[in-house]
Order: C-alpha cells, then sequence, then structure tokens
C-alpha cells in the first residue's frame, strides 16, 4: 500500500491516535483529545472524519452489547484501530521525523 493511501488530515490523525491503544465510542474520542490537552473536536467533524477512516480501513465499528436504558438511552458504536490505521499512523510520524531531521545540501559543491 502506498503512502498517498495512507494519507491523514490532522483530525485523522488525532482520532486515530485515541484509538491506539483501545476501542472508544464517539464522546470518549472526544474526551480523550480534549483532556489530553489535544484540541477541541465536534461530533460534526468526528463522525464524517470517523466514516472516512472506516472506508479507507483504518478503523473498524462494531455496536456495544450494553442495554441502551444502561446510559443514555441509546446503544453506543465502539471504533478500533485497524492494522492498517497503525500502519497511516506510524507513516505520518515517520514524515515528521523525516521533516525535523532534514538537513539541506550545501549549495556550490
Amino acid at each position: 500500500m502506498g503512502d498517498q493511501n495512507l494519507s491523514l488530515t490532522p483530525n485523522q490523525e488525532i482520532i486515530l491516535s485515541a484509538l491506539r491503544l483501545r476501542r472508544r465510542y464517539g464522546l470518549e474520542i472526544i474526551e480523550a483529545i480534549e483532556n489530553s490537552g489535544g484540541k477541541q473536536i465536534g461530533f460534526n467533524s468526528l463522525y464524517p472524519n470517523l466514516k472516512k477512516l472506516e472506508q479507507k480501513g483504518f478503523v473498524k465499528s462494531e455496536w456495544g452489547d450494553e442495554l441502551p436504558e444502561e446510559h443514555t438511552g441509546a446503544r453506543r458504536k465502539y471504533y478500533r484501530i485497524t492494522g492498517t490505521g497503525v500502519q497511516a499512523l506510524d507513516a505520518k510520524r515517520q514524515q515528521l521525523e523525516n521533516v525535523a531531521h532534514w538537513i539541506p545540501e550545501p549549495k556550490g559543491v
């Protein structure tokens, strides 16, 4: 799979980071991002990005087993990162490392 297929927007990168170690549902993703010093992300940005990530194969979703009346009256949909999603996140981090370590070649040599 080429780097083009692994490209991420900044919002997608932070969403995948929130899912890197455990599956989470929507509100929990938002809280993880906001409470870890990240930027604020709303539902209007979260769910379209989760849908795109799922279409790319970076995330999988599943409905929770809890009964609706146990929390807000709705079933929770949980998201987890896939192996391809981890690859995309690693590729992004490697790209940032490469930029940080890049040294220009001397001119006229």
